[in-house]
């Protein structure tokens, strides 16, 4: 896939919206887009997260001690809180279908928002609203 389509793709995730074109491909040149079948486990609960993924394509489901707690599909993004705060993944995320996915390393996040620390606000919103959405679970 074309530097240029990973970025017209990118564009669509809400979390990359309000970038400018060169941000976009710059972190398209970070990404690798790979394909993953069903049934492939993108992160596992308790284990280090060494990168970054963004749906591209697919749905996934995220489980937490092997419930169900959400899921995630095209546009959505996950592993930022195991690299943010440098901590084991807080989830497991199973794909449920062929899906395509980006992944960036861990190095190359810190690069990314080092470039475009204007993404902070909206990964600090993701983490607050998945943290809100835990403890609801928990209140029921």
């Amino acid at each position: 896939m074309s530097r240029d389509a990973v970025s017209e793709q990118l564009a669509r995730v809400p979390l990359f919206a309000n970038l400018s074109k060169k941000d976009l491909k710059h972190i398209s040149s970070l990404a690798t887009t790979i394909k993953v079948n069903a049934g492939r486990v993108l992160a596992d609960q308790g284990q280090p997260g060494r990168e970054f993924i963004i749906v591209l394509d697919g749905e996934a489901e995220v489980r937490r001690d092997g419930e169900i707690v959400a899921k995630r599909s095209s546009g959505d993004f996950f592993g930022e809180i195991s690299l943010l705060l440098d901590r084991p993944r807080t989830a497991s995320v199973v794909a449920t279908t062929a899906m395509t996915i980006d992944v960036i390393e861990v190095r190359q996040f810190k690069a990314m928002l080092k470039e475009t620390p204007e993404l902070y606000e909206p990964l600090l919103r993701a983490i607050a609203d998945r943290i809100v959405l835990r403890d609801d679970d928990n209140l029921s």
